[in-house]
């Protein structure tokens, strides 16, 4: 079993200066940048839940080639058994392409989440750590910044990947500190 699921726009961007003033005792002025661009990079990713290991791919865009590819790469990092794909419903995920494909690869099944309950993926929780890891407080100058940030982070969060449980871990035991004074 994998939860699948895609993470974007990435926008490759770089940050405008901090405010301030410059040495002559001017106003630091920068451009606005009030588009997304065409460099949009949507990053894939299907969480093992069993082991913690993370598959991610990045795209240029959302659609069912690239999920097709995606799930092309989970196949082949799964090579034993049968796979069940956690996935929200999206358009690409239920396309015509995407259904014709996988009845070449009779290995994977999907199974839907409810609409509105996505916090049911477990893939939700990684790309929180993922984007803790890669994403946060970076700029990127290119789509190829963003691909490379995407796999330094899969690798380092594969190295200390431990089994995912759904759920509330239970609560500490609390221990007597004082355990003669309770005892008298």
């Amino acid at each position: 079993m994998v939860c699948a699921d895609e993470l974007g726009p990435v926008i490759p961007r770089t940050f405008p200066p901090a405010p301030g003033w410059s040495p002559d005792g001017h106003r630091i002025k920068s451009e606005i940048d009030y588009s997304r661009g065409p460099e949009k990079t949507w990053v894939y990713g299907a969480l093992r839940p069993r082991d913690g290991q993370e598959i991610t791919m990045t795209a240029p865009s959302r659609n069912s080639a690239y999920y097709q590819q995606f799930l092309q790469l989970v196949e082949d990092a799964n090579p034993h058994g049968d796979i069940y794909v956690i996935t929200d419903n999206l358009s690409s995920h239920n396309s015509v392409s995407t259904r014709a494909w996988l009845e070449e690869h009779p290995r994977i099944t999907h199974a839907f989440i409810p609409v509105g309950a996505c916090w049911l993926n477990l893939q939700e929780g990684w790309w929180r750590l993922f984007r803790k890891t890669a994403l946060a407080g970076r700029s990127f100058g290119d789509r190829d910044h963003i691909t490379h940030a995407t796999r330094v982070a899969t690798d380092q969060l594969n190295a200390r990947a431990r089994p995912w449980i759904w759920g509330r871990p239970a609560p500490p035991t609390r221990r007597l500190h004082r355990r003669y004074v309770y005892i008298l």
